[in-house]
């Protein structure tokens, strides 16, 4: 044994005199670590008595940069924010700022968020967002909501959103707020589930230039009015508006340049003399009049027969359309050909069906060959996209089934189209005819992408028993056999 080596002993315990060995170590780490408990709390002392001589600016900046939730319980808990919660300009509250709980009595929300905003000076606010559509148990909340608008919407303020939920007592907004010094400064409106009434004695709004109402009860003359003040907006958005059955924009409007009307039920008619609207969004029934817009750029619309209308209606009335995209839930009408033209359209999308008519396929078959009729009316058009979806008897209308009679349309070049995007691509006939026309005519096509891929369509879906499983493969098994061989060399093929 190596003499070296340690003898180990009876009654000898290395180990426990290593740790006895150790304990001045440890209590000097005791030590140590109760002076440095010491030095931290002292200077977390001095952190907190040095927080209210900081400069004014940089606490309020700090403030600021908080989460509105944590920065009003800041003020609750400290003079020095509680300075700066009254001077705080932006007051955004919703379900995520309040912390709801689905457990919590919500009037109990509604004298939480009482007790924030009396907090605050209500001068210097220059957003305003109250969202109390979440507060379902609350019938009488008119009486919160005046007293909390009167705080915060002071000369000043930029930008008003009020959403409240739909009761039986409604809430009436006040247009008396509107004082001249709101009405000097206000930029954007939103008002969700309440009326609106203004009259005659409603002075100009001459900072406004976004006006969104949303489930709004306000009738045609109240908006003319509201409208006929507000000679800065330029962009108006209207959605669930009842009463309104005619929309009547003014020459004097103009800078409005966008346009937006979704699901105005009753709405038969819209008038726009607005001398710069350039983008029109629509959603609803299409037989109602539209005044010509002849500086109309872009163009959203979805509805039924909305292709046909598209077709048929819009080259009259926008001749200069750049951008146009029509979405249909059902298309009880053919296309026809006409020599209208869209002589500066670039960009056109069709979606059919359209997202209100996506919960089924077409029950009868779209004729996907009348979009030729706007290929042959858009000389400049340079893209073109196309979601399609078949028809729940897809397989009996299958080029696979019948490849012959073919139909073909006179050569026309199309010198400008170079990117065709189709999607949900089946075996349809009608959907091949239309590929094989842009094959033979774009003569400058760079790239057409076909996507099978057929979502819910492919994998849930039964129609009278029949499954759409197989809708893919037989896109698919279209492509092989009867379109890759006529993809010119020069055009890139895309399958997914």
């Amino acid at each position: 044994m190596d003499s070296s080596e340690p003898t180990k002993t009876k009654g000898s315990f290395p180990s426990k005199r290593r740790k006895q060995g150790s304990f001045s170590e440890r209590k000097k780490r005791r030590k140590g670590s109760r002076c440095q408990r010491d030095g931290d709390s002292q200077a977390a002392k001095v952190r907190r008595q040095s927080i209210p001589q900081l400069p004014e600016d940089i606490l309020g900046y700090i403030h600021c940069l908080m989460p509105i939730r944590e920065a009003a319980r800041a003020a609750c808990v400290s003079h020095a924010f509680l300075r700066s919660w009254r001077g705080r300009p932006h007051l955004i509250f919703n379900e995520d700022m309040i912390g709801l709980k689905p457990s919590v009595c919500r009037i109990n929300f509604c004298c939480e968020i009482d007790t924030i905003i009396r907090n605050h000076s209500g001068i210097g606010v220059k957003i305003f967002k109250l969202d109390c559509s979440y507060i379902c148990e609350v019938d009488d909340i008119s009486r919160y909501l005046d007293s909390w608008l009167q705080i915060a919407v002071k000369p000043g303020i930029e930008e008003l959103t009020l959403m409240v939920r739909g009761t039986k007592t409604q809430y009436n907004f006040p247009c008396s707020f509107l004082s001249d010094g709101i009405r000097n400064s206000i930029r954007y409106l939103k008002l969700h589930c309440c009326g609106l009434h203004p009259t005659a004695e409603l002075g100009p709004i001459r900072s406004l230039t976004s006006l969104c109402l949303c489930s709004v009860s306000i009738n045609g003359d109240e908006l003319e009015c509201l409208l006929s003040n507000s000679l800065a907006l330029e962009q108006l958005e209207l959605t669930l508006c009842p009463d309104i059955v005619r929309l009547k924009i003014s020459r004097a409007l103009q800078q409005l340049t966008s346009l937006r009307v979704c699901l105005c039920l009753n709405l038969t008619a819209i008038e726009s003399k607005a001398p710069n609207l350039s983008s029109f969004l629509y959603r609803g029934f299409t037989g109602f009049s539209l005044g010509e817009t002849l500086q109309m750029k872009k163009m959203d619309m979805d509805g039924p027969n909305a292709v046909y209308y598209a077709r048929t209606e819009l080259p009259s009335i926008m001749p200069n359309l750049e951008a146009l995209v029509i979405g249909s839930p059902i298309e009880f009408l053919n296309t026809p050909m006409l020599p209208t033209k869209f002589l500066f359209l670039k960009h056109l999308t069709v979606h059919l069906p359209s997202a209100s008519g996506r919960t089924k396929p077409f029950l009868v078959p779209y004729d996907y060959f009348n979009l030729v009729s706007f290929l042959d009316a858009s000389p400049s058009l340079e893209t073109l996209i196309l979601n399609a979806t078949p028809c729940c008897m897809e397989h009996e209308n299958s080029i696979l089934a019948n490849a012959s009679h073919l139909r073909h349309m006179p050569e026309h070049r199309h010198d400008c189209l170079k990117s065709v995007k189709i999607s949900q691509f089946s075996s349809e006939k009608s959907l091949v005819e239309l590929t094989f026309y842009i094959l033979k005519n774009a003569v400058s096509l760079e790239c057409l992408a076909l996507n099978t891929n057929h979502g819910n369509h492919k994998c849930h879906l039964q129609i009278y028993g029949k499954c759409t499983l197989r809708t893919a493969d037989r896109g698919l098994l279209a492509i092989r056999t009867h379109i890759e061989d006529r993809v010119p060399a020069s055009v890139k093929l895309t399958v997914l």
